[in-house]
């Protein structure tokens, strides 16, 4: 697709991959746990991605892969269907199991795309916003939310009628959100550095906390027994904060480029994605008390991810670099060509124990 000039993701990962020889060293730490790519689901043609999301129930893994979502069975090894097209860009996936229906996005066109889970087929349009991005399904309300980025709202949509109940104002360009399960969004206000968080009963923002030493936040996770947040961020770090104070607990060092987050509730790991081929790895040993245990060696590119809440596996979506030409003017961008059909969903199992 052709990338919205104010927000260009795919750009970030290339320049990560441009600056992949000068990984940043974090400090000394414990060794990080033995993570492996233990399988690897080639997603074709279309060098240009966002969100991985995997849905447990189903055991797919939908990708926001070029101008259509790319589903891929992670048992079955193999790309399973495609929805789409979508000739503005995808981004964002959710499903609501409640009503055998899927949202995704048009980016350029600002709609969200509701489609049905067993066919994969197109069956509506709602109308968002401009920069139609991450998506959410909230377990609390049973509804949808689709964050618009560059247009700094949310827009809040039943599944059942495919209405939307809500345009709420962000105040700000957003980035990723998540549900707590509990009746509440977290939302990254990437244009003010802050955390909104969002009333999903009555659709009305009721904070908004500066993430305090966290530059255009990204990557958004949570632990929801310990109500911790998450954010990466683009000045690599990772801002941990109380979710219901908004505290600052903890800031610990990542990789670059990030542009995802996942927490594991069972070993309480958090991750962040990094673009320049790493996954940080930072434990909760407690409440109060989150340790860097290191970097793991994924591939250069790799900066959204997903979990399997139940075993701990993890996806994150890379493509191979061809070749990095320098800007045509100085401090321009430098143009980035892939290996043509190259994008791949890699699947990285926790250590056994």
């Amino acid at each position: 697709m052709a990338p919205h000039p104010n927000k260009d993701r795919a750009l970030r990962l290339l320049i990560a991959a441009a600056a992949f020889a000068a990984v940043a060293t974090l400090p000394a730490a414990a060794a990080p746990p033995d993570y492996r790519v233990t399988a690897t689901i080639p997603l074709g043609g279309g060098e240009r991605w966002d969100y991985v999301t995997y849905d447990p129930s189903s055991g797919l893994a939908y990708v926001a892969h070029g101008g259509e979502v790319t589903v891929a069975d992670v048992a079955g090894r193999k790309v399973v269907g495609h929805i789409g097209p979508l000739p503005g860009g995808t981004h964002g996936i959710a499903v609501s199991h409640d009503t055998g229906t899927g949202f995704t996005d048009d980016g350029k066109a600002g709609v969200a795309a509701v489609f049905d889970l067993k066919s994969l087929t197109i069956e509506t349009t709602v109308k968002t916003a401009e920069d139609a991005d991450g998506i959410l399904y909230d377990t609390a309300s049973r509804h949808i939310y689709v964050v618009n980025g560059d247009s700094g709202t949310i827009t809040a949509i039943d599944p059942k009628t495919n209405a939307v109940l809500a345009t709420i104002a962000g105040g700000g360009g957003l980035e990723a959100g998540l549900s707590d399960g509990a009746g509440k969004l977290f939302v990254l206000g990437a244009e003010k550095a802050e955390l909104l968080a969002v009333d999903t009963a009555t659709n009305a923002v009721t904070a908004h906390t500066p993430l305090t030493g966290c530059e255009k936040p990204h990557g958004i996770a949570m632990d929801r027994a310990s109500r911790r947040i998450f954010a990466t961020c683009a000045n690599r770090v990772m801002v941990v904060a109380n979710a219901d104070t908004g505290a600052i607990l903890a800031t610990l060092p990542i990789g670059g480029y990030s542009d995802g987050a996942a927490f594991d509730p069972v070993r309480k790991y958090a991750f962040s994605s990094n673009g320049d081929g790493t996954l940080t790895v930072v434990q909760e040993k407690d409440p109060a008390t989150f340790v860097l245990l290191g970097n793991v060696t994924t591939a250069v590119t790799a900066r959204t991810m997903d979990i399997d809440p139940k075993t701990g596996r993890l996806f994150l979506v890379a493509a191979d670099v061809a070749k990095i030409d320098p800007p045509a003017q100085p401090g321009g961008r430098p143009h980035v060509t892939f290996v043509p059909g190259s994008t791949k969903l890699l699947i990285l199992d926790p250590p056994m124990h």
